[in-house]
């Protein structure tokens, strides 16, 4: 039986990933230590997923290691030498970094180091998947032209419209802490591509979302919007009038990707990963989506003050994804995910 080892295993892609290739035949090993309850307070705890899935699986093995514990990690897969991996744990929240650099840095970069080092030396043929971020861009996408229209921020260039490129330079730019740690990650895993012949990829993911999300304030979007609505919960708006623009990916769309990539894998790959222009919405457009399939108002205020470094409008562009895997594709519209999200939150 193959042998997958999935990191950040009870957070939102790392579940999706454990159910996806458990029902695929795969024996999966997860690696979770539910540190976003440390970063983010009983919002974060990822306990409840972590039962769900060991309920919802049948070949999945659940392992409390900290990835920043260098030698239990490396200890822990020299002896499973899995036949594919991804990484998904991290500290993913900008404004948190912040606060906690240490942490943010050990997590982000030092851990997915720790990782890199202990497939090489362990499993250097096992593919390589790495979850990045949109972030590594800085505030660079903010100097792309934008015009204003009634509910949201768009390209105001033509040849922009498809979205944002992995040409886009990642120097020169305000990052944010976490942006920077996961930049030092990011390049990692292709260097370790590059240099070691490997098989790595980096995607760069836009706003990764679905039911299995612990949201919090400082991450989770979508998620946390539906949780505003349904507990009542005063949301918060920062800055950009509300009309900042991200593209939402359903975690299982996410897992496809990696999929198609252990299927076909490339040395030092990078790839912008999100729901592209169909799946975008402003945060004014996604009050009105919650509350539609809620069918209850949200409370919410208008913070000036916008999220250091944060994107006006994000949107990624999937062609190179496309290219490289003509089989994949988003299957989850935004329309499902809110009605997926809604459904079970409101359970």
């Amino acid at each position: 039986m193959k042998k997958l080892l999935v990191t950040g295993s009870s957070g939102l892609i790392g579940s999706e990933c454990v159910t996806y290739f458990d029902r695929r035949g795969w024996k999966v090993h997860g690696v979770d230590n539910n540190m976003r309850r440390d970063f983010f307070g009983p919002d974060g705890d990822t306990e409840w997923n972590l039962r769900r899935i060991l309920a919802a699986t049948k070949s999945f093995t659940h392992n409390c290691i900290d990835i920043r514990d260098r030698e239990t990690l490396l200890g822990f897969v020299g002896g499973l030498k899995p036949d594919f991996i991804i990484h998904c744990a991290a500290q993913p929240s900008h404004d948190l970094a912040a606060s906690r650099p240490f942490d943010d840095f050990d997590v982000n970069a030092v851990g997915t180091l720790n990782m890199l080092e202990a497939a090489r030396r362990f499993c250097p043929e096992a593919p390589f998947c790495y979850m990045s971020t949109n972030k590594v861009y800085g505030d660079t996408p903010n100097r792309l032209p934008l015009k204003e229209l009634e509910s949201r921020w768009e390209y105001a260039d033509k040849s922009d419209y498809g979205g944002i490129k992995e040409t886009m330079s990642i120097d020169n730019s305000l990052h944010s802490v976490f942006g920077a740690s996961k930049v030092a990650a990011d390049v990692m895993v292709q260097e370790y591509g590059r240099y070691f012949g490997m098989k790595t990829a980096c995607y760069r993911g836009g706003c990764l979302t679905g039911p299995a999300h612990s949201a919090a304030e400082l991450h989770g979007f979508l998620a946390y919007l539906i949780k505003c609505v349904k507990e009542k919960r005063k949301y918060r708006i920062f800055g950009y009038k509300g009309k900042q623009v991200r593209d939402n990916i359903h975690s299982l769309d996410v897992c496809r990707a990696f999929e198609a990539f252990h299927k076909n894998p490339r040395s030092g790959e990078v790839y912008n990963l999100g729901g592209g222009r169909a799946n975008s919405v402003s945060v004014l457009e996604a009050i009105r989506m919650a509350e539609d399939v809620t069918g209850k108002k949200l409370e919410y205020e208008y913070v000036e003050q916008n999220r250091k470094g944060d994107h006006i409008c994000y949107i990624s562009d999937l062609s190179k994804m496309k290219k490289h895997f003509p089989g994949w594709g988003i299957s989850k519209s935004l329309p499902d995910i809110f009605k997926e999200i809604a459904a079970v939150a409101l359970a």
